[in-house]
């Protein structure tokens, strides 16, 4: 394993069942605490829907399959690579459109999104975004995924049964539960339950598992924008807009690859769960193309681990990986996978 000095010669990564480390610079770069991944069954592609919507009941643990897959966590770093935050948000689109609050992405310039079966994704930028109303409508890099359906026409009276279903990985906090509407008027709710900060940008649904609204207020009386104002936001999105964070609409000439980038970002790869097997190991080396802009633009693979699901778990993870902005560059990245 290399040693990084004033430039990058090369990094080494080790992941190892259920934890990984990777060797790089002194650099600021954001990292995010160890997480459980349970276990989720969802389609991709279809709208997540609960199993009390031909039934009467309210089921809170119908929700834990059918909405929570499509809550994540949404980590944002700044222009240096500090972690900023971590907040919740959820897709409100197959093609991996999703709703979190505005504050979530304030002073961001790049972010991931994190879902409870390990997945994470990078969000290529923003749509929309509304200060006054607490919203902002982003975009991951995916092509398809679980989602919650907006629910702009409930009409629920005052007292109704509604729940807030947090993400898989904040553990028993983001566990669904339940809570009743107590005043609501033409662009928020105002909800009766015990909400944490940890739940800001978390869905509020009915029965039937759709969204009639996000939370933006916690406390014993949270308040939660309504489906229509994020459904009007929206709709406001031009059918070809391209997400974009602030800073990146403008280009300039780039400069031709020099030497090895500076990484901002760089997190280890997880030891993947469908390998369980003790003493299972593989090494392989990968080599990343970065942008003027520090993004990734490509992963090859110089030499494969030998197993499919490490050489996978390696390129899911290298994908999100930043670069300081300002040159081009090039970056082979050695990868080591050994089972306890």
């Amino acid at each position: 394993m290399c040693r990084y000095r004033q430039h990058i010669a090369c990094v080494a990564v080790l992941a190892m069942m259920g934890e990984s480390s990777v060797a790089q610079q002194s650099s600021p770069s954001g990292r995010s605490a160890p997480v459980t991944q349970p276990t989720l069954s969802a389609s991709p592609n279809q709208p997540l829907q609960s199993k009390s919507e031909q039934g009467s009941s309210f089921d809170l643990a119908s929700f834990e399959n059918t909405v929570r897959p499509a809550v994540i966590w949404i980590t944002v770093f700044d222009p240096s690579g500090k972690l900023l935050r971590t907040q919740t948000g959820f897709f409100i689109s197959s093609d991996a459109k999703l709703v979190t609050t505005a504050r979530t992405i304030e002073n961001g310039i790049n972010a991931v999104a994190k879902t409870a079966d390990g997945q994470i994704y990078n969000i290529s930028g923003i749509f929309a975004t509304s200060k006054p109303l607490d919203l902002a409508i982003l975009q991951a890099d995916v092509k398809r995924v679980p989602f919650v359906t907006l629910n702009t026409n409930a009409n629920l009276p005052v007292g109704a049964r509604v729940a807030v279903v947090g993400s898989g990985l904040a553990g028993a906090e983001g566990a669904p539960r339940e809570a009743t509407i107590s005043a609501e008027d033409s662009d928020q709710l105002e909800i009766t339950s015990a909400v944490s900060a940890g739940l800001l940008g978390s869905p509020v649904v009915d029965a039937s598992g759709q969204a009639l609204g996000m939370i933006v207020s916690n406390g014993e009386k949270a308040t939660a924008r309504a489906s229509s104002s994020i459904k009007e936001l929206l709709s406001q999105v031009p059918s070809k807009a391209v997400p974009k964070w602030p800073g990146t609409a403008e280009t300039s000439p780039s400069p031709k690859p020099t030497g090895k980038p500076r990484l901002v970002y760089a997190p280890a790869p997880s030891f993947p769960p469908e390998v369980s097997r003790p003493g299972v190991s593989g090494a392989g080396q990968f080599r990343l193309t970065f942008d003027a802009k520090g993004n990734v633009t490509n992963v090859q693979t110089i030499q494969s681990t030998g197993n499919k699901f490490f050489d996978q778990a390696t390129i899911n993870t290298l994908r999100q990986w930043k670069s300081a902005p300002g040159r081009e560059g090039a970056l082979t990245v050695p990868v080591t996978f050994q089972a306890r």
